[in-house]
């Protein structure tokens, strides 16, 4: 039986550090690496020469990187303090702070609700923000 060598098929120009985070779009084009250097960088499979975004972190090492189901919004943490969650296209961010160690950030199935857990020894804690809807009247008659 042979033996199976991994070999890389590409290098991806633009991170000055090690990578810790990476995450595919369903539509499966397009996927997000997290690197020690703190940005998070945007990546169109079909032209690996440079990123197509560069998403800025504040204080240390984009650990996680999430996109929904239907690829509307991405999530990125960092292991201190900061989750940004990014919405259609990488234009518009919103950024929550927190105290403590952040450990995971998910999305529900249904794209409904961000979790974030944040790992302390005395305020360890998981939170959900949920998806903010503006119904106007017509919206309940369709």
């Amino acid at each position: 039986m042979a033996s199976l060598l991994l070999q890389p098929m590409v290098s991806l120009c633009g991170q000055v550090d090690f990578s810790f985070a990476s995450a595919w779009h369903p539509e499966g084009r397009i996927f997000a690496t997290g690197n020690q250097d703190k940005p998070c960088l945007i990546w169109d499979a079909r032209n690996l020469s440079k990123s197509v975004a560069v998403l800025k972190g504040n204080l240390g090492a984009i650990r996680s990187t999430r996109f929904t189901s239907d690829g509307q919004f991405m999530a990125m943490e960092e292991p201190a303090d900061f989750c940004m969650c990014m919405i259609r296209r990488f234009e518009k961010e919103q950024e929550r702070d927190f105290f403590g160690e952040i450990s995971v950030v998910s999305f529900s199935p249904d794209t409904e609700s961000l979790f974030i857990g944040v790992w302390d020894r005395n305020y360890g804690s998981l939170f959900q923000y949920n998806r903010c809807r503006s119904y106007s009247y017509l919206d309940s008659l369709m």
